[in-house]
């Protein structure tokens, strides 16, 4: 039963973390398409009174020069600032859709790119419009501070959502232990013996070194027993030897008398 509950649990967090995966690709898909139609708005809208002051310009910082200098302070603060902006949603949006491994210089790389051919297309196409190469670095730097500020702690998250989900979709999912009853009968006893017999440590046997010293012990000890008999048996012989003699010279001489 825990198995199952857990299972169960397992397949609610992954469909949960997939549906939200996929709910936040949406959103950022449709808003990315918002400010995409915004952006084509206010940048590739004719002009046709500020066709005659517009010119195209190609060297960084020459546009900030003039707002510096020929502007007012707002008016200044209005132009820069409104280039700042129409930067920040890349880097805010662009980060979820590329992958995690150098996000930050990929969400660069397209911002530079979008902005440049708008640039393009404003000083080939629209009227009152020029390419100004201030304004795609103000873009730029614009998507960098949304990046920041607020684009890498969002887009951390979800990549750390979406490797999770991965993840628990490859992870097999756990087996249940089987707990096995043990079986009674003949095979069991046999079983349970011959464990017995394995667990039982063989005693060691006496090797033949052991064995040669007590016999030759035994041995040495026998022999000078065996000698001291065989000359206590000598000495009885020759005793006996010569009592016998004894007795027949004995009777000889009774026998001459």
């Amino acid at each position: 039963m825990t198995a199952e509950v857990d299972r169960e649990e397992r397949r609610r967090r992954v469909w949960g973390a997939t549906l939200l995966r996929a709910l936040v690709l949406v959103a950022t898909f449709l808003a990315l398409v918002a400010f995409s139609m915004a952006l084509a708005k206010v940048t590739l809208t004719p002009s046709p009174v500020s066709e005659d002051l517009v010119r195209a310009n190609l060297r960084p910082g020459r546009s900030l020069r003039q707002y510096a200098e020929d502007y007012t302070f707002l008016a200044a603060c209005k132009q820069a600032g409104g280039n700042l902006l129409l930067g920040v949603p890349f880097g805010i949006l662009l980060p979820i859709l590329v992958p995690r491994r150098l996000r930050m210089l990929r969400m660069v790389m397209l911002t530079v790119t979008v902005m440049v051919v708008i640039e393009l297309v404003q000083g080939a196409l629209v009227a009152g419009r020029a390419f100004d190469i201030d304004d795609a670095i103000l873009n730029t730097s614009g998507a960098l501070l949304g990046y920041l500020l607020v684009g890498r702690w969002v887009s951390h998250r979800y990549h750390v959502l979406a490797e999770g989900t991965t993840r628990a979709e490859a992870a097999p999912e756990p087996k249940a232990k089987r707990k096995f009853a043990p079986k009674s009968g003949p095979r069991s006893k046999t079983k349970s013996k011959l464990a017995s017999k394995l667990m039982t440590k063989p005693k060691p046997k006496p090797s033949s070194k052991t064995k040669a010293t007590p016999v030759s012990k035994a041995k040495s000890k026998v022999k000078p027993k065996s000698k001291s008999r065989s000359r206590a048996a000598a000495g009885r012989s020759a005793s006996g030897l010569v009592a016998s003699g004894r007795a027949l010279f004995g009777r000889l001489l009774t026998r001459d008398r």
